[in-house]
């Protein structure tokens, strides 16, 4: 099957576009999904035109933030509240998946530690997330460029974070430009690793910007690869454009339509 495609507006979409016709074509150049970081006043009005032209709102973040997640204990019932909240509205508005952060690393902690804060953190929450039949998606981010300290930010690490939850919910999003940066071998991880595999990001490296010959991943072979397992959620497009956004959203969109 062919994948599913997603934008990531407050990456890829200007703040100045109008919300109604940027989604209406999206819908035309084919992508299935639209996705947002924090919600905004506007989250209800995005979910009533995403469905107007057929798109999935295909992710959110669950809680906040990128540096104080999971892997501070002390950070866990703030977490869990914060994600009971998310979980219910993303229940309620048909979203797949919420974003979730391990945190930054902390002083005097070891991995083996800030791993079992991190396990003991998704068990809390694991149970109603499968109640509700909503993703809990870890992401793995790069800590060399882009977020310094942050602790998920290996594949190994992040799946075995998932093995030990043991929670069909709880999953990685594996964002392919962060992978990239820390580690390579993109698609020998996505094959040998899918089952943990709950929402993908894309940009080019280096600068995160569009995915042409300016940068050194092969994304039709990449989504070539995701498209041969049995993965069937959404490959989300986070990148910043260097020119006309739209024109970059349609080569995106065709060099990632693989089947």
């Amino acid at each position: 099957m062919k994948i599913k495609q997603s934008v990531c507006l407050p990456m890829v979409i200007p703040a100045s576009f109008p919300l109604n016709s940027t989604l209406k074509a999206i819908s035309a150049m084919g992508f299935a999904a639209v996705e947002i970081w924090k919600r905004q006043e506007s989250f209800f009005e995005l979910v009533a035109l995403a469905q107007k032209y057929s798109l999935v709102i295909a992710t959110m973040t669950g809680h906040d933030s990128i540096a104080s997640g999971f892997n501070n204990p002390d950070q866990h019932e703030r977490i869990e509240a914060e994600l009971v909240l998310s979980i219910d509205l993303a229940a309620r508005c048909h979203i797949p998946g919420l974003i979730c952060f391990s945190g930054n690393r902390q002083e005097g902690q070891s991995e083996e530690d800030a791993m079992a804060a991190t396990v003991q953190g998704l068990r809390r929450i694991a149970p109603y997330a499968e109640q509700k039949g909503v993703n809990l998606n870890l992401e793995l981010l790069n800590s060399k460029i882009d977020h310094p300290g942050y602790q998920a930010d290996h594949s190994a690490w992040g799946i075995e974070v998932c093995k030990q939850v043991n929670s069909p919910r709880v999953k990685l999003l594996y964002d392919i430009y962060h992978m990239q940066i820390m580690e390579g071998d993109v698609i020998r991880t996505i094959q040998q690793s899918i089952q943990w595999i709950g929402h993908f990001h894309t940009a080019g490296v280096p600068g995160r910007h569009d995915m042409d010959d300016t940068q050194e991943l092969n994304y039709t072979a990449i989504c070539r690869a995701i498209a041969a397992t049995p993965y069937a959620l959404y490959v989300g497009h986070e990148f910043v454009p260097r020119g006309d956004v739209m024109q970059a959203l349609q080569r995106a969109y065709t060099l990632c339509d693989q089947g």
